[in-house]
């Protein structure tokens, strides 16, 4: 069958996160990831962002299929399933070991299909057949997707980089992709995270190298913070506490769980005696502990944020400690990042990242890679993804000098559609509902742009509760009660509102007004306006008039 294959992506275009693509052949959709982002300091009391999947509703979608499983790629996936008909779910064995825990988490374990699959093993879903390219990232089982129809051949890479000495030993196969350069590709999406950085990306294994130099020099206790999915970087740590002699403690409910799927599933070696719980990590010397621990982001309730403001139930850091930040700042998170760096110095120990000491790399293939890559597969077009705008442009660029015509190179946004066919590649004018979903506690969806301005009011400028009874009988009101919060509130400042309050009540009473939003109305006016000109503060004010 030929035709035109659509590609709409919903996340992860102009920007790091919620990546999520849909393809359409004929009345077949499959999509590609469902990931999430977190939350930016302006999207206060919310937990995670989601992209918006309204353009899905109402439809069969036959297969989730995952490239790998960091949260930005998979972290969406329970939302996604509640709310779309999806025949399956289709990933790497590591990838869906992950997935299985937290559709369990959710209550969703029956509420799709999960079939594993291997690299190099096509497989059939509708019109579409999907092969899958090994590839190396900073957790293993990554693979790149090929789609196939009758529209022509697409690659997604995913996240990806050329580490010929991975950990693992499995490197991305380059010979395969070399392969299906010469079978001819028609579009190639291409992860664009690390497109401004020139060279290479480092191996894994100097991570490892710069643990072998820094940890047996130090006597006091090792916290290393990393993504809890970074399986790699958890086993050279705890390869190099074997060395010197040190238990290791893991803190951080997410890290503990990944490291066990990990363990049962073969893709971590660690011997039971080596762990020891954190309550007892603190009971050894502290010479003898290293504990691995989430909160690499500055996240407020993490394991890591928690321990540089003393909140922690088990865990403290003191003088003569080295917390070791392995990762880099999600672009966004840097302030919070910093704040914790600041409070584990204030608190004694020394604090070391990437840019002082050899403690992580990146696990997104730079400027040489990418080259690389568009060199291997010879694409007919290519799509920049998964980037801020400037790191597509910088893609773009790459692919232009790597002989990809102008009209190949398609600069795509969320809700952009894009058509493949066999006579090209085209960017249609039309555009598909993209926006963002809150997830706020359990609610999804419910935080709306108008919450979001109320609660960053409240955290500016505070709230004033005013509580009144009326009188249904004769419209006679009782004294009113004030609950103030947040805006420099004195005694004296209470005592005048109150009497504001009273008056405009009194003066509403003398005129017949009994009308409920009448009476609030003129209750927020004449009391917000006396507190801005006493405190030049606009507090929420919340006029509660109870009728009895």
């Amino acid at each position: 069958m030929n035709g035109v294959l659509r590609i709409v992506p919903l996340g992860g275009l102009g920007e790091v996160g919620k990546n999520m693509t849909v393809y359409e052949y004929g009345e077949d959709i499959i999509v590609v990831d469902a990931g999430l982002a977190f939350p930016r300091d302006e999207h206060l009391g919310v937990d995670l962002v989601l992209p918006d999947i309204s353009y899905l509703r109402d439809r069969r979608v036959r297969a989730v299929v995952l490239t790998h499983a960091h949260e930005d790629h998979v972290g969406g996936l329970p939302y996604l399933l509640r709310q779309v008909d999806c025949d399956e779910v289709i990933g790497t064995k590591l990838t869906l070991g992950l997935i299985k825990s937290k559709l369990d988490e959710h209550g969703l374990a029956s509420a799709t299909t999960l079939r594993e699959i291997e690299p190099d093993q096509p497989t059939e879903v509708g019109s579409f057949t999907l092969d899958f390219v090994r590839v190396a990232h900073s957790i293993p089982d990554c693979v790149a997707i090929v789609l196939e129809t009758g529209a022509g051949r697409v690659v997604h890479t995913g996240d990806w980089k050329l580490d010929h000495t991975p950990v693992d030993g499995l490197k991305t196969d380059v010979g395969r992709l070399a392969d299906l350069g010469n079978q001819g590709v028609d579009l190639l999406l291409g992860d664009s995270t690390n497109a401004e950085r020139p060279g290479m990306t480092g191996s894994e294994r100097l991570v490892g190298e710069g643990f072998k130099q820094l940890i047996p020099v130090r006597t006091g206790r090792i916290l290393i913070a990393s993504f809890a999915s970074n399986i790699h970087r958890m086993q050279q740590a705890i390869e190099v506490a074997v060395q010197v002699n040190r238990k290791v403690a893991i803190v951080g409910r997410s890290m503990r769980k990944n490291l066990n799927i990990a363990r049962q599933l073969g893709y971590l070696d660690v011997s039971d005696d080596v762990i020891v719980k954190p309550q007892d990590a603190m009971s050894l010397p502290p010479g003898e502990v290293m504990i691995l621990c989430t909160g690499s982001q500055g996240e407020p309730m993490s394991a890591l944020t928690r321990i540089a403001y003393g909140d922690h139930p088990t865990i403290g850091v003191e003088r003569g400690d080295t917390v070791i930040l392995s990762a880099r700042p999600v672009p966004g998170n840097e302030l919070r990042v910093h704040d914790s760096i600041n409070r584990l110095a204030k608190a004694g120990a020394e604090v070391l990242h990437e840019e002082i000491a050899p403690v992580h790399v990146s696990g997104h293939a730079n400027s040489e890679e990418l080259r690389t890559m568009i060199a291997l597969l010879r694409p007919k077009a290519v799509m920049p993804i998964h980037g801020e705008y400037r790191m597509q442009a910088a893609h773009a660029k790459l692919a232009r000098q790597g002989g990809v015509p102008a009209a190949g190179i398609v600069m795509a946004e969320n809700g952009s559609v894009v058509e493949l066919s066999k006579e090209g590649v085209r960017l249609l004018p039309e555009r598909i509902e993209s926006g963002v979903t809150f997830v706020d506690g359990l609610g999804v969806g419910d935080v709306k742009d108008v919450a979001l301005r109320d609660r960053r009011r409240l955290s500016e400028d505070g709230v004033l509760i005013i509580v009144t009874t009326l009188a249904s009988s004769n419209g006679g009101s009782a004294p009113p009660e004030l609950i103030a919060r947040g805006f420099g509130e004195s005694d004296e400042l209470l005592d005048e509102l109150r009497d504001e309050a009273t008056r405009v009540l009194e003066e509403l009473e003398a005129d017949d007004i009994h009308e409920i939003k009448l009476l609030q109305e003129h209750l927020h006016d004449s009391v917000g306006q006396i507190i801005y000109d006493r405190t030049r503060r606009r507090p929420m004010i919340l006029p509660v008039i109870i009728e009895v």
